[in-house]
């Protein structure tokens, strides 16, 4: 091709190019593309599994790990071989459905624990299902060596994690999280009983100037908090996840504003458009609650938790069995995807988090022995993490940090220059800690 025909030719692409430029409405030229929203984190240390549909080849779990395998409308089975020592063993299903996933009622996770005669233990089973969008949900079976003589015997027993779905929603293969903590047995004169009675009322919720916190993605980064008041900021469809330490005789108070948005809808307001969850150190729901968004200020405030006790356990409220052991309780905020209706796309909005820990840390009952290994109880590196807003992987760092320090130390190192690249750690996590973000 010539010279005059490459012109020519350049000539009518950027007349093309031009003409429909001009067809196009100036806002659809002007409008930014939404970012993804942030996916589920899994667990770092999470062991591949392949659930079977029987229990023939069911592959074996065991207590103290973190395992990823994926689920279809239908059941998978695993083995746990356990002793018989009284101990308490929970297994925790988080599901996750794809992005944008169809959902409804119907749908959900459900976790059973069973003999090897196919007799399911008594109380062992737990049922998650989903509202109105597609978010992560957890659902936990116990078994309960402790209290319950028919699957007190140590030997095999078999999980059973089913998937239910109702017609027409999504069918794909999603990804499963499974969870094993094992609960050591007590010591003799334990109680056997539920509480008679336990300081109820409102709680009485900080008005302190919040703090910038941003969430995590899931169970395996929530993000930690403490008493007081918090900001954070949500995207339609998105769920923050936040973690708080409640040790023995402690209770929680909790409350979740969004503020007003830039409005698009002039009327009308989106079912479940703000949704607080919150679940119990082993993945059990505790307590749940919704309103509707319409753009404006909308807000929901959950009951205080009873005081954290052993007896909790023997209660027949589920709100108040999941309240029975010392540890990370765990808060999920969505904002539900149908808000979308009443935001620009990919606008944020300001989250606030109200935080009430009420109660002196009391005595733990008599284990035979610590419950820490199980990922219960409450420590001094727990309240450190929360006061410095870290995630359990930045802890971890942290803590890593921390002991490096020391083996330099011990090599020669003065003590306050080790001080000072430890604190420069803590304050580095802890600011990570603080900026919230608008992913």
């Amino acid at each position: 091709m010539d010279v005059v025909g490459r012109v020519r030719t350049t000539t009518v692409a950027a007349a093309l190019g031009l003409a429909v430029a001009s067809a196009l409405p100036a806002a659809a030229l002007a409008a930014p593309v939404p970012q993804p929203l942030p996916a589920y984190r899994p667990a770092d240390d999470a062991k591949p599994v392949e659930g079977k549909p029987s229990t023939a080849d069911a592959p074996r779990l065991q207590a103290g790990s973190t395992y990823a395998d994926k689920i279809a409308p239908g059941d998978r089975v695993y083995r746990l071989v356990l002793e018989q020592d009284q101990s308490n063993v929970y297994v925790s299903a988080v599901v996750r459905p794809a992005a944008g996933a169809k959902v409804s009622y119907g749908d959900g996770i459900q976790v059973e624990i069973m003999t090897t005669a196919g007799r399911s233990c008594p109380d062992s089973g737990g049922r998650a299902g989903f509202g109105y969008d597609p978010v992560p949900i957890s659902a936990v079976g116990v078994r309960w060596g402790a209290e319950d003589l028919d699957c007190a015997p140590g030997g095999v027993y078999y999980v059973k994690v089913t998937r239910t779905s109702a017609k027409g929603s999504d069918p794909r293969e999603w990804p499963l999280e499974l969870r094993v903590q094992r609960e050591p047995g007590r010591g003799p004169g334990g109680p056997t009983a539920a509480p008679s009675a336990w300081p109820s009322g409102p709680a009485a919720l900080p008005g302190t100037e919040a703090v910038g916190r941003g969430g995590g993605t899931g169970f395996n980064d929530a993000r930690a908090l403490g008493a007081g008041v918090w900001r954070d900021e949500l995207r339609a469809g998105q769920t923050r996840w936040y973690r708080v330490p409640l040790d023995w005789g402690q209770q929680l108070g909790l409350g979740a504003e969004l503020s007003a948005a830039t409005m698009t809808k002039p009327s009308g307001s989106a079912s479940g458009g703000l949704v607080v969850s919150l679940y119990s150190p082993f993945r059990g729901l505790v307590s749940e609650k919704n309103t509707s968004y319409d753009g404006k200020q909308a807000g929901v405030t959950l009951g205080k938790t009873p005081p954290v006790a052993y007896e909790n356990r023997f209660s027949n409220d589920r709100d108040v069995q999941h309240a029975s052991i010392a540890g990370w309780y765990y808060v999920a905020v969505t904002m539900g995807a149908k808000a979308a209706e009443f935001t620009a796309d990919g606008t944020t909005v300001p989250l606030t988090l109200r935080l009430d820990v009420a109660g002196t840390p009391g005595k733990a009952p008599a284990y035979k022995e610590e419950p820490a290994a199980g990922g219960f109880g409450v420590g001094a590196g727990d309240r450190e993490a929360a006061q410095a807003g870290l995630t359990a992987p930045e802890a971890a760092e942290a803590a890593d940090n921390a002991s490096v320090m020391r083996v330099v130390a011990g090599a020669g190192f003065g003590t306050g220059t080790v001080l000072l690249l430890v604190l420069g750690g803590w304050i580095l996590l802890g600011r990570r800690g603080r900026g919230t973000t608008s992913a």
